[in-house]
């Protein structure tokens, strides 16, 4: 759950670097939970900071589900949720951003080859729009750190969980991944396996710094480094730059006194984007505000001042695909 902290925020305010450059952002959620909602209104107030956002994809976060028919099922209110939400957007009286042009739902991939039925129910919820699933396999033997939705270890290894992902190969659909870093072995393999899937990797992997990592982000970097490295081998595996709003780092922002600036946060991340750019290439790489979790260290504005400052030495080409076009081809916006 999120904390909303409005005063605090508003300690660190900057003006929206290169305003005019076109943005979507790949990775934002929609909830609405005792005392703490993000809703259209919400996101709206984040995206309308100064920077260009033409279009947005949600991604699953266990929001809305169905109370009633089988419990595999109910994840589809979520995505019936959500496209509400887009057809809003979609009357251009909220503004010029296309929000949740594209919806990525969950679904319980270890239901096996039963999952294309839940699947088939997503897409008959929103034809436009739906474009995949997440399924977190977020696992760690430290108790200190945990994992949404609390999945096995090696659960994509699972041959059931296999059959099920096997079904995005059959719908045309794609697989956000979200994991840690000591699991990218695993994501490597899934990806060889499943060549024709895309895989789409959350937060640039989850590289840790808190628990039994605290302290460790230099060995936790170079072993992160030569997962992702192996990992780019993979063309069918794009990656999503951002995340750094989350305690998992170890980076603690949101223990300040005042959020950062950009140029400080930009400072300790370039070297995690820039490899990852520099091995995925840019047109396999996007900058993602995972809003509202990581409106827990900073604002939306300053969010992508960090990323345009990353991105300052690249060419207009490569900002324009790490941007906007090399999300809006993995989602196939």
């Amino acid at each position: 759950m999120t904390t909303p902290r409005p005063e605090w925020l508003a300690l660190t305010t900057e003006e929206a670097l290169d305003p005019d450059l076109a943005i979507c952002d790949p990775h934002h959620h929609f909830w609405d939970r005792p005392g703490d909602r993000y809703m259209l209104d919400e996101l709206l107030e984040d995206t309308g900071g100064g920077h260009n956002i033409t279009e947005t994809v949600f991604v699953e976060c266990s929001a809305m589900y169905r109370r009633a028919g089988p419990e595999s099922m109910s994840p589809v209110g979520e995505t019936e949720f959500v496209n509400g939400l887009a057809a809003q957007s979609a009357s251009g009286k909220y503004g010029s951003t296309n929000v949740a042009a594209g919806i990525v739902g969950y679904a319980d991939l270890q239901l096996g080859s039963a999952v294309g039925e839940v699947l088939e129910a997503h897409i008959a919820a929103s034809p436009e729009r739906f474009r995949g699933v997440r399924n977190s396999s977020c696992w760690d033997a430290s108790p200190e750190i945990g994992g949404y939705k609390s999945p096995p270890k090696g659960l994509l290894g699972d041959p059931t969980f296999r059959k099920g992902y096997a079904e995005l190969d059959r719908l045309n659909l794609s697989f956000d991944a979200w994991l840690y870093h000591t699991q990218l072995g695993e994501l490597t393999d899934l990806a060889r396996t499943f060549p024709n899937v895309t895989i789409i990797m959350d937060h640039i992997a989850g590289p840790m710094g808190i628990g039994p990592y605290t302290g460790k982000q230099d060995d936790v970097f170079e072993a992160w480094k030569q997962g992702m490295t192996e990992l780019a081998s993979c063309e069918n595996v794009f990656i999503k730059l951002g995340g750094f709003g989350m305690p998992l780092d170890g980076y603690a922002w949101h223990e300040r006194s005042a959020p950062p600036s950009s140029e400080e946060i930009a400072t300790t991340m370039a070297p995690y984007y820039n490899h990852c750019i520099q091995a995925f290439g840019a047109d396999h790489c996007m900058f993602e505000s995972n809003f509202p979790v990581d409106k827990n260290s900073t604002s939306y504005t300053v969010l992508w001042n960090v990323f345009k400052r990353v991105a300052s030495g690249y060419s207009a080409s490569e900002k324009a695909l790490l941007f906007r076009d090399s999300a809006r081809r993995a989602y196939r916006l």
